[in-house]
């Protein structure tokens, strides 16, 4: 059964999702300050990508992020896929201090392996209570599961 919040709710909950979400990004960047030469100092494979194109991806990411936990919300409110939504937010916030902030390449990349297991639980959980929420997340998933290939291979290579 689909619970819908009132049309006022929904819309003023819209820009609290895009500000936790916001603050995840900001949580990433705080800790990755001065990463930009340590990255570029790194062993990367060939196909790592350049490092401008992170910043793009992350900010359409996390828009869409915001969007999927908001519609997931506003059809069901607080729900097991919120909580698990909650708890890949908290992953995706602790990744970037593990790999730039600590230089724990091994433990990053254990860390993103179950933020992928999050994510796709979230996707299942959210595609039974709204699918777009769901869909929304599948670009999320693939960027990660790319991110977690070149974290792997900058921790074998480094």
């Amino acid at each position: 059964m689909v619970v819908t919040s009132p049309p006022r709710r929904r819309w003023v909950a819209l820009p609290v999702f895009l500000v936790v979400v916001a603050l995840v990004a900001v949580i990433g960047s705080l800790s990755a300050s001065g990463s930009a030469a340590e990255y570029l100092s790194l062993q990367r494979p060939a196909w790592a990508p350049p490092q401008w194109l992170f910043g793009p991806v992350w900010t359409v990411l996390y828009i869409l992020i915001a969007v999927a936990g908001w519609l997931t919300w506003t059809a069901r409110g607080w729900s097991p896929a919120m909580t698990l939504y909650a708890i890949q937010l908290v992953l995706n916030a602790a990744w970037t201090p593990l790999f730039f902030a600590a230089g724990w390449y091994g433990v990053a990349f254990a860390e993103l392996c179950l933020l992928w297991v999050t994510i796709a639980a979230t996707m299942a959980a959210m595609w039974r209570i709204r699918r777009p929420a769901a869909l929304l997340m599948a670009p999320y998933l693939l960027w990660v599961t790319y991110a977690g290939a070149l974290n792997f291979a900058i921790w074998q290579l480094n």
